[in-house]
């Protein structure tokens, strides 16, 4: 098997860790692997593969001979680097906002647009780890039902915060002085209705990412509205959708349908206490839907509940399988 030269850009941060930990756990066909971060993390090591690899400083001449490189170190180095990876004949698959909406980058999941990332020009962007999670669910629904509006309230973890998010949290549990606050109001026993920035008609980015992405990974017309909560859980993003389609529907089809859609865990037995949670989904791949239910309120309705760990399948995962159907279709 042909075997890939590969950088990780932000290998010492909490996504980058767990790329490293994904291409090791589904055996990806690397040659040499570059662990790249910023200047104050040169001198660290990390473990790949049984060996020892210095982490090295971010410069764009680091790029040389390498085919993959994953980004996560943030929009702003992705701005910066990711122009340089390419020009050195690298293809990026990047983590961050940076280039998501940008016309001609595409934005893959693999379960759902997996053709979509044989039409780069160097750059892939990863959507939002709570966009990911939902359009698995969303596509094999909307291929048969064909989705009109769908609208979702998040429940997400404080890993999609951060490093500081998580300190946070730690400090507030252990009732100890916070050392460095993330969030404008204390998160342990508590949760902020607010994911990023303000906008002036009182959505916040993280909810108009929800919108725009799933228009742009799934189709254009389908209404989206979001909102997105931060609660006091370590790992795991869950999500209560909403879905009005165009076609009549029933539980027991959408259960059908779910039960072999690619990349999904159907846990939807109530009466046993089955549903997702994240302490469940935690360090695994998949996406887990259930509480499958009418909703009565309107012709054809469905409500269900989704949760994925969002450092896997929500951003280092997701990257990988990227590059795996690549290196599949080469």
């Amino acid at each position: 098997m042909k075997s890939f030269d590969l950088a990780v850009v932000g290998a010492t941060g909490m996504v980058g860790r767990m790329m490293l930990k994904v291409l090791e756990e589904r055996r990806f066909p690397v040659n040499r692997l570059l662990p790249l971060a910023s200047e104050r993390s040169v001198g660290k090591q990390i473990i790949f593969q049984g060996k020892t690899i210095d982490v090295r400083k971010l410069e764009p001449e680091q790029f040389r001979d390498i085919h993959f490189a994953l980004f996560s170190a943030g929009a702003g180095v992705s701005k910066e680097f990711a122009p340089h990876a390419v020009k050195a004949g690298a293809i990026v698959i990047d983590n961050s906002s940076a280039f998501r909406m940008d016309e001609g980058v595409p934005l893959v999941v693999p379960e759902v647009n997996r053709h979509q990332a044989f039409h780069h020009k160097g750059i892939i962007a990863n959507p939002n780890c709570s966009t990911i999670q939902m359009v698995v669910v969303l596509k094999p629904l909307h291929d048969r039902f064909k989705i009109k509006r769908v609208v979702v309230s998040t429940y997400q973890s404080v890993t999609g915060a951060g490093q500081r998010a998580v300190a946070q949290l730690e400090d507030e549990l252990a009732k100890r002085p916070v050392r460095e606050k993330k969030f404008p109001h204390p998160i342990a026993f508590n949760c902020l209705p607010h994911i990023d920035v303000f906008f002036d008609d009182g959505y916040t980015k993280e909810e108009m990412k929800m919108k725009l992405e799933t228009r742009k990974i799934m189709e254009a017309n389908i209404s989206v509205t979001a909102t997105t909560v931060r609660v006091p859980v370590m790992g795991g993003h869950s999500e209560s959708v909403n879905i009005e389609f165009e076609k009549e529907c029933s539980v027991s089809e959408v259960r059908e349908i779910l039960r072999t859609a690619p990349g999904v865990v159907l846990q939807d037995d109530p009466a046993q206490n089955l549903y997702p949670m994240p302490v469940t989904a935690f360090d695994k791949d998949e996406v887990f839907v259930g509480r499958i239910r009418k909703d009565d309120t309107i012709p054809y309705g469905i409500n269900l509940w989704i949760v994925s760990d969002n450092i896997r399948k929500g951003a280092a995962t997701n990257a990988v399988q990227i590059a795996e159907v690549l290196i599949a279709g080469s």
